[in-house]
């Protein structure tokens, strides 16, 4: 096998216009089927990204023998259910993000998927951009000194009551759909879980979702993350990680477009804050679902280790619901 043969298991939206085709654009996969609830459905998708076969039910794009993976993009509550019927069925997962509904439920997948010898891996994409792989190489370099502090924000506005992000049955709200981006990032920094974690939380009153949660999260030796995540202010999102000696600014740090330049600034020494030194890094355009895909196909091609152990998914999990105080 030279490419690994996708499925994709429901036409959400994020599937169709982001996900899919860069799945179609990595040089080691290609997109082989399509499901949704209805072979009307599915067979429109289909026609509309080129994809050969197009099935009905999700049940029946499990079944078939020639898909080797398969990416999911339903609502957070059908994560669990798909992911381990999928991994019955043989098919390696890539499941987007959270992984689950709560730590446990995630655990359980991680297990599954374990026990079916299938790779599981969580779609956090922004890992895998060129930027924050220089991000991350520079915090572990020292050339910002001990990292200190981390602070990030992430927000859009989207008050839709039928929308799932505000329906709490489907694991919606700020922090599950883009505060575990605050989360993960925060933990990849400091290459560490939180020791501590503090937090305010301020909910919709008829829907029940958060809409604006902010948080500290308290990592072994003092370092400290403060985030915010909304979904009731305009759209923004920024993330700055200062150290001992330096700090970095990251301009795009999630929905990073794919055809334009990206930059970080790098700041350390000079006369701050009158005359710092500063150097702009710039990063040539590059679709970070895509690098993505091709990690994960590789990974199986290869039979190693994904990029990104799913094990991750867990840990995020626990600081999820410590943030929105769920956890057990």
């Amino acid at each position: 096998m030279t490419k690994v043969r996708w499925g994709i298991l429901s036409t959400a939206n994020i599937g169709m216009k982001k996900v899919t085709p860069a799945i179609q654009a990595a040089h080691n996969s290609e997109v082989v089927a399509i499901a949704s609830r209805g072979q009307e459905r599915a067979a429109t998708a289909a026609a509309q990204l080129g994809i050969p076969d197009a099935y009905g039910s999700y049940e029946a794009l499990l079944e078939a023998p020639h898909v080797d993976a398969v990416y999911i993009p339903l609502p957070n509550d059908l994560h669990a259910e798909w992911t381990m019927r999928a991994a019955a069925a043989g098919k390696h997962i890539l499941c987007e993000k959270p992984l689950a509904m709560t730590a446990e439920q995630a655990q359980e997948m991680v297990d599954a998927c374990r026990e079916a010898g299938v790779k599981l891996a969580e779609a956090f994409m922004y890992r895998h951009h060129p930027s924050w792989v220089e991000t991350v190489r520079l915090v572990r370099s020292g050339a910002i000194g001990e990292l200190r502090a981390v602070q990030s924000w992430f927000s859009f506005f989207n008050d839709d009551p039928a929308n799932i992000r505000n329906r709490v049955e489907n694991g919606g709200g700020a922090v599950m759909d883009i505060g575990c981006y605050n989360i993960n990032l925060s933990r990849l920094l400091f290459d560490a879980e939180p020791a501590q974690v503090r937090s305010s939380v301020h909910r919709d009153p008829e829907m029940g979702i958060d809409i604006v949660t902010s948080a500290v999260l308290e990592f072994p030796g003092g370092g400290q993350s403060t985030f915010t995540c909304a979904t009731r202010t305009e759209p923004y999102q920024r993330v700055q990680i200062v150290g001992s000696s330096g700090r970095i600014e990251i301009e795009i740090p999630f929905n990073i477009p794919q055809d334009v330049e990206t930059r970080i600034w790098l700041t350390s020494g000079g006369e701050p804050p009158i005359n710092p030194a500063t150097e702009v890094k710039t990063f040539e355009p590059a679709d970070q679902y895509t690098i993505q895909a091709e990690l994960f196909a590789q990974a199986i091609l290869d039979d190693t280790d994904v990029a990104v152990p799913p094990d991750d998914a867990v840990a995020n999990m626990r600081v999820i619901e410590a943030v929105l105080g769920t956890g057990g």
